[in-house]
């Protein structure tokens, strides 16, 4: 089970049950999401532990979580995580439960990161809309430096492969 903290925005659209958050059962936390009102709309899913950031179609909204893990499977793919990392982390996210945003930090990451995947967009002239391009923009942004990875491992692309090392020595 998962929490994903929804921004406003999100919640006005998918209007789900909202609970007080809790502990994820996930290795990579909770949640934090945001629409991109690009022409097709597009989610932007940020981890609260590692602010990996994973951008999918947003429709049909209503699915958005149930979607989520297997898009989720194939930026980590993308970033050369294992199978079995990818595999329990899949598995751990079969339920989620929706909550506001707490985090203001973690917020804060998500709104530059939407700037940036507009950057990105015009830079390369990926298609809104196209699945391979959103996957390679989610990479992109995970090479970002961010502030409250500093005394870490800086990006979020370094801060997952620290915690799937650690996780596997478990």
């Amino acid at each position: 089970m998962f929490h994903l903290h929804c921004t406003k925005k999100l919640l006005d659209r998918i209007k789900p049950d909202i609970v007080t958050a809790g502990h994820s059962d996930t290795n990579l936390g909770s949640w934090y999401a945001t629409i991109l009102f690009w022409k097709p709309q597009v989610a932007l899913l940020v981890s609260e532990c590692t602010l990996l950031p994973v951008l999918m179609p947003l429709a049909p909204a209503a699915t958005l979580a149930r979607r989520f893990p297997a898009q989720l499977a194939l930026v980590l793919k993308e970033h050369g995580v294992s199978s079995e990392f990818i595999a329990q982390e899949v598995w751990r996210m079969d339920k989620v439960q929706y909550a506001k945003t707490a985090n203001r930090s973690v917020v804060g990451i998500l709104n530059e990161f939407v700037r940036q995947a507009e950057f990105w967009l015009a830079a390369y002239a990926y298609q809104k809309g196209d699945d391979d391009d959103l996957l390679a923009i989610s990479a992109k942004l995970a090479e970002t430096p961010c502030s409250p990875l500093y005394k870490g491992p800086i990006s979020p692309d370094k801060a997952l492969h620290e915690l799937v090392k650690a996780s596997s020595q478990i």
